[in-house]
């Protein structure tokens, strides 16, 4: 099966790396001087994802947040950070990992140096055959959507920018959350992390049965909960704010990569934005496909639902009410969190 590649505009988604990048659009923060980061007259588009990498993890640190298995190199998280051209709203929307697509032909594979026929492919992959500019590429052209500026974030990264969070940052369950992969181990109530069991927390999907889409909605939460976390005193606060924004950006190249400067700027740009103008998604699932040999298994999106919330956000418009997209067959696949249900801590 091959899949559907949303190029169209009609009508019919710290993350590892998603949290820091939405907590640098928090409201109330401090532009720096002028940069170049652009001002699209239908939004701006930002690319964020979280790299399978323990560079920089220490042994201790290994072994203490289970992160000593096989890295993988690849982008385990993927969200498209939409902003409005009026910089009155912020819209996420998640990419699973596992979305089927159709790698182009003759794309030179980075660690080979091979030329590569067209072939399926899981999205979490264009990393790793191309690099950051290959990832980009990929997304628009699944999306239909320009990427402005990229972020991406490995273990280390996202360890060190929760750490600048002085008393870390609260999570919430419902129920006893007990990874035996990742190691967390929750009981129910709310409970402030750091760094490494933070990392654990956005990492697990298989201590509540809802895979990869359990894991996109603790990230999702996680994002909020950060930005309620920076507006106690980090916004009103320069220096910390740009030893947050450089701590999140690092030094890597990377195609579109966006700067601290640029970091500061987008968050001067949203300084009014208010929590309730931050809208979480999940790009439309259909169910899995058959197990393609070299892949594996497989999500397709639904052709109509992802072209619909792509057409909105091209138009710079909100995203689509959860009523208005068709429910995925997986049962735990949902397009918007529940109405009424608040992603912040009660």
């Amino acid at each position: 099966m091959k899949f559907p590649r949303v190029r169209r505009a009609r009508r019919p988604l710290l993350v590892p790396a998603a949290l820091t990048a939405i907590a640098a659009l928090a409201p109330g923060a401090l532009a720096s001087a002028p940069t170049d980061l652009p001002a699209p007259e239908h939004g701006l588009n930002l690319l964020v994802v979280g790299i399978d990498s323990r560079r920089g993890v220490t042994e201790q640190e290994k072994e203490r947040y289970r992160l000593g298995g096989k890295e993988c190199d690849c982008t385990d998280v993927i969200m498209l950070v939409h902003v409005s051209a009026a910089n009155d709203r912020a819209d996420v929307v998640s990419l699973p990992r596992d979305s089927l697509t159709t790698f182009p032909g003759r794309h030179r594979d980075r660690r080979t140096g091979e030329l590569h026929a067209a072939h399926p492919a899981k999205i979490n992959n264009a990393w790793a055959e191309g690099g950051s500019a290959f990832a980009v590429e990929t997304v628009e052209s699944m999306t239909g959507l320009p990427v402005h500026r990229y972020l991406e974030i490995d273990f280390r990264r996202f360890m060190d920018t929760v750490d600048q969070l002085e008393g870390g940052v609260p999570v919430c369950t419902e129920k006893p959350l007990k990874d035996p992969v990742t190691g967390i181990d929750l009981t129910p109530g709310t409970k402030r992390v750091h760094g490494g069991e933070a990392l654990q927390y956005v990492r697990s999907r298989r201590a509540d049965g809802q895979m990869d889409f359990g894991r996109i909605r603790k990230q999702q939460e996680f994002v909020v909960n950060t930005l309620e976390r920076l507006r106690d005193g980090v916004l009103d606060d320069p220096a910390r704010l740009e030893a947050f924004a450089s701590t999140l950006r690092g030094t890597g190249a990377a195609e579109r990569g966006v700067s601290t400067a640029e970091l500061l700027t987008l968050a001067g740009r949203l300084r009014d934005l208010t929590p309730a103008r931050t809208e979480f998604a999940t790009v439309p699932v259909r169910g899995f496909n058959p197990d393609i040999e070299n892949v594996g298994s497989t999500l397709a999106w639904d052709e109509e639902g992802a072209a619909e919330v792509f057409a909105r956000l091209r138009a710079d418009e909100p995203l689509p009410p959860a009523g208005t997209v068709a429910p995925s067959e997986i049962p735990v696949g949902a397009y918007r969190p529940t109405p009424g249900v608040s992603l912040i801590c009660p």
